[in-house]
């Protein structure tokens, strides 16, 4: 069974998602940290480049935001295109312009107030991915206010429940509007769903008029707080218990649950032992293991998780794990293994983009065909975010997409270390050494008559230098006529030096 476990202090709340006591999503905000995904702005634009398709958007952040044409609402850019080729807005001029190549230029020009929705948060040199296909989430059902499309989660397999579900929305979304009908909504009564639907045209509504009242860059709507959004988007019937270490904060969950889900309500509980209550449900341990590359898996063998700005790397390897078959057969175990720990691993990281995991490679066609339908169906029924998988190939490679969402895991939690700047790794002892030794001899050589010189240098290099350079010293000596003498300062770094006297 499924528990929703939050631990709420002043400084941070942090909410953990498990499955069976093992930890599948974990959820971070601070009162310093500022959400933007979800949040509405009225956006100015200051600069459209045709050349990539994209604008540039002040949002009143440090950045600004992007925006691409494929991220614009075709109604929005059809209406435009026509007011820029001074044509009527009716059926025919929409027809006429359908059709057309678009081009940013025609759709939105610079100094434009905008209304735009964070659909990515910032990430590292990149500002906000902005949208104006917008989303409003309830509990049952995803809005889209201005794309008339409806569809229903693929989790809803019945098809006469998927019937029912899309008449109820039809018969209450008025037109222009569409969304998504979500996995919760299955069996539940209409007057359920409908309640959903009026609270998000509502919530549209007064968006909309705050948008005319605006100041340029102003955030006009933000999400509820991100501990009620984790509650609204996961708590269903698999959900055994949500317990939470904060009284104050108890109630208001209680109230929260008690006007969305009533029938979840008596599921709230205080937790009130002395033992930290992360340390408690062994979610603090769980939470170290996720940082790190190496992942360990019960039969013996391992992943090995490695991200860049571009993509996220997944190497599989059989370890300890010989089987008690064949190879093949310890090689498709293992695999299998890995696939579900992987879809695990991709969830708790948060880990978005393009993804390539590389299995241990398979001789038996059958087996890499079973491999790829297991893990599409793990990512299907146990992962909220859509995702794109390709098919094994022949070197044992899978191509996936997982649609982002947030920052991930490490770059929440961790900072990039100020001695590698983030390469994983700095130079060794002896390569500082002899750039030292470099560095002095170019010193001695703009010394005239008596040379003398005292260096301060690394404790580490001054070990390698007395010990192992010994005889280079000496024949920089000898070449210049010199007399050097270290000293030993563990102020500075191994790559840093220091001339005391010459």
């Amino acid at each position: 069974m499924k528990k929703i476990i939050i631990n709420s202090n002043p400084w941070q709340t942090r909410i953990a998602i498990t499955l069976n006591d093992t930890l599948e999503n974990v959820y971070f905000s601070t009162h310093t940290q500022e959400i933007l995904e979800r949040s509405f702005f009225k956006g100015l634009v200051t600069k459209v480049l045709p050349g990539i398709q994209t604008a540039f958007v002040e949002i009143g952040r440090e950045k600004a935001g992007f925006l691409h044409i494929s991220e614009i609402d075709r109604e929005m850019a059809i209406e435009n295109m026509s007011k820029f080729a001074q044509i009527e807005f009716d059926e025919t001029s929409r027809k006429k312009i359908r059709y057309q190549r678009p081009n940013i230029a025609k759709i939105i020009k610079e100094g434009d107030s905008i209304l735009v929705q964070v659909s990515k948060e910032p990430v590292y040199e990149k500002g906000a991915k902005l949208t104006t296909c917008f989303t409003l989430p309830g509990r049952f059902f995803v809005l889209t206010p201005n794309i008339p499309r409806l569809g229903v989660s693929k989790k809803v397999e019945d098809r006469e429940e998927r019937k029912r579900l899309k008449d109820i929305v039809q018969a209450h979304l008025p037109e222009g509007m569409g969304g998504i009908i979500r996995t919760t909504s299955e069996g539940r009564s209409t007057p359920e769903i409908t309640e959903d639907i009026r609270y998000l045209i509502k919530t549209w509504n007064e968006i909309q008029k705050k948008f005319d009242a605006a100041q340029q860059q102003e955030k006009i709507y933000e999400d509820i707080p991100l501990s009620l959004q984790v509650v609204r988007d996961y708590l269903d019937d698999d959900v055994e218990v949500v317990i939470i270490d904060d009284k104050k904060k108890q109630l208001e969950l209680y109230k929260f649950i008690k006007s969305i889900a009533p029938e979840h309500a008596f599921k709230v509980k205080l937790y009130d032992s002395p033992t930290p209550i992360f340390k408690a449900f062994d979610i603090e341990q769980q939470i170290e293991t996720a940082l790190e590359k190496k992942v360990s898996l019960k039969s013996g063998g391992s992943l090995v998780i490695e991200s860049t700005e571009a993509m996220t790397v997944v190497d599989v390897n059989t370890g300890k794990f010989i089987g008690k078959a064949n190879l093949e057969d310890t090689i498709f175990k293992t695999n299998l293994e890995a696939a579900e720990a992987v879809a695990r691993q991709l969830r708790l990281r948060n880990i978005g983009g393009l993804i390539v995991i590389d299995f241990i490679d398979m001789a038996i066609i059958s087996n890499r065909r079973k491999l790829y339908n297991f893990l599409e169906k793990i990512l299907r029924e146990r992962d909220k975010f859509q995702s794109v998988v390709l098919k094994v190939s022949e070197f044992g490679l899978v191509q996936m997409t997982r649609k982002r969402s947030g920052k991930t895991l490490i770059q929440q939690l961790m900072q990039i270390c100020p001695t590698c700047s983030g390469l994983g790794v700095i130079s060794a002892i002896q390569t500082d050494s002899f750039t030292i030794l470099r560095a002095i001899e170019l010193e001695l050589e703009k010394l005239k008559g008596t040379k003398e010189i005292e260096i301060g240098i690394n404790p580490m290099v001054f070990d390698y230098l007395s010990s192992v350079e010994y005889n280079a010293i000496f024949s920089l000596e000898k070449l210049h006529k010199a007399k050097i003498t270290f000293l030993s300062d563990p102020k500075l770094k191994t790559s840093q030096y220091k001339i005391v006297k010459k």
